[in-house]
């Protein structure tokens, strides 16, 4: 028996942590209610609800009609009356018609009251491309969410990780912006359902691999790919250093800051398309802070700035090992400022 076994960890997917942390926090919280279209009977469209209803009931994980604006302006009520609503939007771009909820009063309650009225409300959104989607399937949205006042923002790229900031995002005061990369649903680690480890809080970013030649700086679906990137880079003789933020609100200075004065270059890598993306705002927080350290200027390596394009066509859209390697041999020679 290996000691993984033996210590109680198990292969398991970041669908099944996020079940497993909606499911604790129902058993641990009888004020946590679940809402969405379809997260019911059926268990959601990636089934991360599945089997939930059955033990906790509809009261506590309610089907709701098609109608996102709706939806969570329910769960603002309940939140006002000291509910812990957790809502899922289907789908990324599903999320857009309750984005007036979302920022007129979910984000603003808090700081309208005086701190009186929280709003402890943790919207999950699928994001992201990977999976042969359609228009509508596949956005990166973070930049909208980012860009609001109020919203913590977290993107967890690990089992692990799945797990804890969904449990921290839960037992939030503050609304939490919860975007779940759907391309790592079905990922697998070793892990431990009944004794999950601790991971660090919200607003802490993790180095997920050391390096002395870049800082690749990235989150959420990116980071797989950004590992795979570190890997083959090898060969060139670059050795990268990799950095998980896992929080865009709060956002981790010190940890992006430290390691960038290491490297002395970085690259920011997202989906998203650039222009107004959150690597534009990491790449002007890294040049304030890191401006005499760097030896050549930061880059970026995002999807384009068009809609999401067809299945066929998304692996030349999404940031890939070689347009990752060539920003790197970029790097190598850019001159500094």
């Amino acid at each position: 028996m290996s000691t993984a076994v033996a210590a109680g960890r198990r292969p398991a997917t970041m669908a099944h942590a996020l079940n497993r942390a909606l499911r604790d926090a129902l058993a641990d919280d009888p004020a946590v209610h679940l809402l969405g279209e379809d997260i019911g009977t059926l268990g959601g469209v990636f089934r991360i609800t599945d089997g939930l209803a059955q033990e906790f009931g509809d009261s506590r994980c309610t089907d709701t009609p098609l109608a996102e604006a709706g939806i969570l302006g329910t769960a603002v009520g309940m939140a006002m009356y000291g509910l812990r609503p957790v809502v899922e939007m289907q789908f990324d771009a599903f999320a857009y018609p309750a984005f007036e909820q979302l920022v007129s009063h979910v984000s603003r309650m808090r700081n309208r009251t005086r701190g009186a009225v929280p709003l402890p409300i943790v919207v999950r959104i699928p994001y992201g491309g990977g999976i042969g989607g359609v228009e509508h399937h596949s956005d990166s949205s973070e930049a909208y969410y980012t860009h609001t006042p109020g919203l913590h923002v977290v993107t967890p790229a690990t089992v692990a990780d799945a797990y804890g900031l969904l449990r921290a995002a839960i037992a939030s005061d503050d609304p939490v912006v919860f975007l779940e990369p759907k391309r790592l649903y079905w990922s697998k680690a070793d892990w431990a359902a009944d004794a999950p480890e601790a991971v660090p809080p919200i607003g802490r970013a993790v180095v997920r691999r050391t390096g002395r030649a870049a800082t690749l700086i990235t989150y959420g679906p990116s980071l797989p790919v950004c590992l795979e990137a570190a890997e083959a880079a090898l060969a060139e003789g670059w050795d990268l250093e990799v950095v998980d933020l896992r929080s865009l609100v709060p956002f981790d200075d010190d940890t992006v800051a430290a390691s960038v004065r290491r490297t002395g270059r970085a690259l920011v890598v997202h989906e998203a398309s650039g222009f107004g993306g959150a690597g534009a705002e990491i790449a002007a927080r890294v040049t304030e802070r890191c401006f005499h350290h760097l030896e050549a200027p930061v880059l970026r390596v995002t999807g384009f700035d068009i809609p999401y394009p067809p299945p066929m066509l998304e692996r030349h859209h999404l940031p890939g090992v070689d347009r990752i390697l060539d920003a790197v041999a970029r790097l190598q020679w850019e001159e500094g400022p």
